[in-house]
């Protein structure tokens, strides 16, 4: 029994010996030169990268990651340059894979990119104002052709409680002329038109609706591919844009319904949160801010901001109590305007904006 009680513990000492050092120890070894690292960088701007070898280590070779990219190796521990131009804007995963003395580490930071473009301030003439229904908790506005489509959410006014619909309105009286209920588990948000169909987002369901655009006859509903939420949306002609209340706006395949790709929209020194209600207007997008009277003007490849539409002004018009924020974007493109309201306004504004 002594004997064999000998052999275990030889047998533990060797299986300790050839373990080595444990993965918690070496993550001690090497680390990212955080002093060298700003928070946020402007996309023109170019990246240093130093790992610090605490333990002396021979190291072989690193070769660094960008959001699981690879953007480069050096050998030894030479720092490494990396060039933010052309890089999604937002949050990049660095990482860095160092070889060393026959073993590998991986170890991780966090970096911020922001625009390189300073926002510009634009002005705007107001054109005409009409009548909007108080009662309209406006989260979609959008032309077809020269009918105003209006997408709402459910609530509560003076008259009661109300259910979520969309309808075709007249737009100089401020009347529904065709309107859609939706199910009262529906919340309902952005609508856009594409390829005589008009799709709407619910809030909170994960789910949408497709109707015929002249009928406005429900074709199908269908489900979020991603865990998102449905606030904005808009279209370019080819694919829909759909805002999900955080700095993202996704691209949609409207015939798969599949979200594909998405940008992040920042200033130059910062992510605009809320992107609500979204409008196509010559090759950019305009969005609404949940909670600010402004509107963005929106790169839609690169996600930078490149203009701000201040329209507080428009605010101080309202004269109803129950008014909220601006919300809903319109573009009539035969008189090249701008038609703009708000979550129960009783009025839209119609504005060209102006040099």
């Amino acid at each position: 029994m002594k004997n064999y009680n000998r052999l275990v513990t030889i047998l533990l000492a060797l299986n300790l010996v050839s373990c080595g050092v444990s993965q918690k120890d070496k993550e001690g070894f090497f680390s990212f030169d955080e002093n060298n690292i700003k928070s946020i960088y402007q996309a023109k701007e170019k990246l240093e990268i130093k790992v610090l070898n605490q333990k002396n280590k021979n190291i072989d070779s690193i070769v660094y990651f960008a959001n699981d990219s690879i953007v480069g190796s050096v050998k030894n521990n030479s720092k490494i340059i990396f060039n933010l131009a052309g890089k999604k804007l937002g949050y990049q995963n660095i990482k860095a894979l160092v070889y060393f003395e026959g073993d590998t580490i991986s170890i991780k930071t966090r970096i911020e990119v922001a625009s390189n473009i300073v926002p510009k301030l634009l002005k705007y003439t107001i054109v005409n104002s009409y009548p909007h229904d108080v009662d309209a908790f406006t989260e979609g506005f959008e032309f077809y052709n020269d009918t105003l489509l209006e997408s709402t959410g459910s609530g509560q006014s003076e008259k009661g409680l109300y259910k979520s619909y969309f309808a075709k309105i007249d737009y100089k009286t401020g009347k529904a002329y065709k309107k859609v209920d939706l199910d009262k588990q529906y919340f309902g948000e952005g609508i856009t038109v594409i390829n005589s169909k008009i799709y709407q987002l619910t809030w909170q369901n994960a789910e949408g609706f497709i109707y015929d655009a002249n009928t406005m006859k429900k074709i199908k509903s269908f489900t979020y591919d991603k865990k998102v939420e449905g606030w904005g949306m808009t279209n370019d002609g080819k694919n829909i844009y759909h805002s999900d209340g955080t700095e993202k706006i996704w691209t949609m395949n409207p015939e798969t319904q599949k979200l594909t790709d998405f940008i992040n929209v920042y200033t130059n020194d910062s992510k605009i949160k809320s992107i609500n209600e979204l409008e196509w207007i010559n090759g950019k997008i305009y969005g609404n801010i949940w909670q600010k009277d402004a509107i963005a003007i929106i790169n839609p490849t690169t996600g930078a901001v490149e203009a701000v539409l201040d329209l507080t002004a428009l605010k101080a018009k309202i004269t109803n109590k129950t008014a909220d924020v601006l919300n809903g974007i319109a573009y009539n493109k035969k008189t090249n305007t701008i038609f703009v309201t708000g979550k129960n306004w009783n009025k839209t504004f119609e504005i060209k904006i102006s040099n």
